[in-house]
């Protein structure tokens, strides 16, 4: 039975689409049968796949009872695109509304080791039936002085999902993501962050870097782009496998982060 992962922001721009991506492909190569899945009606991640905007099916269908889950597959991802507005709109009104995903991924659960849902830039109903479906979170969030405040409303949002509706759901990790280490403000936000919060905070630090939008304009993952560049991503997908307790692949990952430490290319 795979493990589902939410990843969600508790506002756009935080990298949690690379983030998602990136992790979907570390997994991978650690071993492990992953899927992606896309929530935002935007579908950058969907595109960050090669998936085409005109593919069907879509996520938008699968929450409308129109079409599988397993039958919306496209290279690794359900794909998702501005029908899935249309879709939020109509769970609104449907008894229920917030099992809608968790019942429709009973099939790929028995089929994947691992999950992951990149969820839209905004807490809504889209992002609590993520929430519902999944038995961890990953909050992303960047070096800014609204971080802590961003986070503690995220995390409040999960408390009520885990409390309500998912009490098995539990807060995998928060990650300070994009943020240039080099300047007091991303140390003092990442300081600021392990006060609050503590080990929930992941060691990793994503930095920024060009090659990252450049990389999902290709449609390509880090790895393949310019696989040097992965080496935060790479050491992320061991600290995940660390939390998630998955000592087998992560062996392999540890092996990636090696081959891929300054020094050692």
């Amino acid at each position: 039975m795979a493990i589902t992962i939410a990843i969600l922001s508790q506002k756009g721009g935080t990298g949690k689409t690379t983030l998602t991506r990136s992790l979907a492909d570390g997994l991978t190569r650690a071993g492990l049968n992953t899927l992606a899945i896309d929530s935002d009606p935007q579908g950058n991640l969907s595109e960050y796949f090669g998936v085409p905007a005109e593919a069907y099916p879509t996520l938008g269908e699968v929450l409308a009872g129109r079409e599988k889950a397993m039958d919306s597959i496209h290279n690794a991802v359900i794909p998702a695109n501005l029908g899935l507005a249309e879709a939020e709109l109509m769970l609104a009104g449907k008894i229920g509304r917030e099992l809608t995903l968790r019942s429709a991924l009973r099939d790929p659960k028995r089929h994947y080791d691992v999950i992951l849902i990149d969820c839209p830039p905004t807490l809504g109903l889209l992002t609590v039936n993520a929430l519902v479906a999944a038995d961890r979170a990953i909050l992303s969030t960047e070096a800014e002085h609204f971080s802590e405040q961003g986070a503690e409303q995220a995390i409040e949002v999960i408390g009520l999902a885990k409390e309500n509706l998912n009490p098995d759901l539990e807060l995998l990790g928060i990650m300070l993501n994009i943020a240039d280490m080099r300047t007091r403000h991303a140390q003092t936000t990442l300081e600021m962050l392990r006060d609050e919060f503590g080990d929930l905070v992941f060691d990793t630090v994503i930095r920024p870097s060009i090659v990252y939008p450049e990389s999902a304009r290709a449609g390509k993952p880090i790895y393949e782009y310019r696989k040097p560049k992965a080496i935060d991503y790479a050491r992320l997908t061991v600290e995940v496998l660390e939390r998630l307790g998955l000592d087998g692949p992560l062996e392999s990952a540890k092996e990636t982060v090696s081959e891929l430490e300054p020094g050692k290319r």
